[in-house]
C-alpha cells in the first residue's frame, strides 16, 4: 500500500512540515510507502488561472494522487479553517480522491490544535468522493512541538501520532484489501467486469 501526504502548508516559517516529515518515519517502521507531496514546493496557480502554463505540473501532481491507495491531508488551521493552498489543491482534482480512504491532519499554534479545520476537511472529502475516515489527528500549540533541528521535543505527539497511525492504518488496509478483492466480479454468464479502477 502507498499512501500520499499532501502538505497545505506554503508560507515561510511553517511548522506543519514537520508533522509531515514525522508522519514519514512513523509509517516507515511500518514499512509502508509514502509520498510527500508538498504543495510548498509542488505549487499550483490558482484554480481556473493561468492552467496552461502549469499543465506539466497539474499533471504531475494528479499522477502522484492517482497512484496512491490512500491519502493524509495535512494543514494548518488558519482562522478556523484549512489553509487556502489545500483548498486550491483539491478544487483540481476529484477522480484522484474516489473510494480511497482519507485522514485528516490539522496543526495549530492554539490549544484546541486544529479542530475547525480538521472537521470542515472531513466534509471536503466526501464532497470529494473520498473516504473520510473516524479517525483524525488533531496537534496543539505545534511552535513547541519541535526544536529548532527539527527534533521531537514533546513526547506526548509521539504517542498520538502512534495511536493516530495504527488506527487510520486499520481502516486504510480493509478498504485497499476489499477494493483489491473486488477488481473483478464474475457475472452470471461467466465473464468477468472490472467494477473498479
Amino acid at each position: 500500500m502507498k499512501i500520499a501526504i499532501l502538505l497545505g502548508s506554503v508560507r515561510q516559517g511553517r511548522r506543519s512540515h514537520r508533522i509531515a516529515h514525522y508522519l514519514e518515519t512513523v509509517l516507515a517502521k511500518q514499512a509502508v510507502r509514502t509520498d510527500l507531496i508538498d504543495l510548498g514546493t509542488d505549487s499550483l496557480p490558482i484554480y481556473g488561472q493561468d492552467e496552461a502554463r502549469h499543465r506539466q505540473a497539474i499533471s504531475d501532481i494528479g499522477k502522484r494522487l492517482e497512484m496512491a491507495d490512500a491519502l493524509l491531508l495535512v494543514t494548518p488551521e488558519y482562522h478556523g479553517s484549512f489553509s487556502g493552498a489545500l483548498k486550491n489543491a483539491l478544487d483540481y482534482f476529484w477522480a484522484e480522491f474516489q473510494r480511497k480512504p482519507i485522514g485528516v491532519v490539522a496543526v495549530s499554534s492554539g490549544r484546541l490544535g486544529g479542530i475547525n479545520a480538521s472537521n470542515q476537511l472531513q466534509q471536503v472529502v466526501l464532497s470529494l468522493g473520498g473516504v473520510a475516515l473516524p479517525v483524525k489527528w488533531v496537534v496543539p500549540e505545534i511552535q513547541n512541538a519541535f526544536d529548532e533541528d527539527g527534533r521531537l521535543q514533546d513526547g506526548t505527539i509521539a504517542i498520538r501520532a502512534e495511536k493516530f497511525v495504527t488506527e487510520y492504518l486499520w481502516y486504510a488496509d480493509a478498504i485497499y484489501q476489499k477494493k483489491s478483492a473486488a477488481q473483478h466480479v464474475t457475472k452470471g454468464n461467466g465473464e468477468t467486469s472490472l467494477i473498479d479502477e
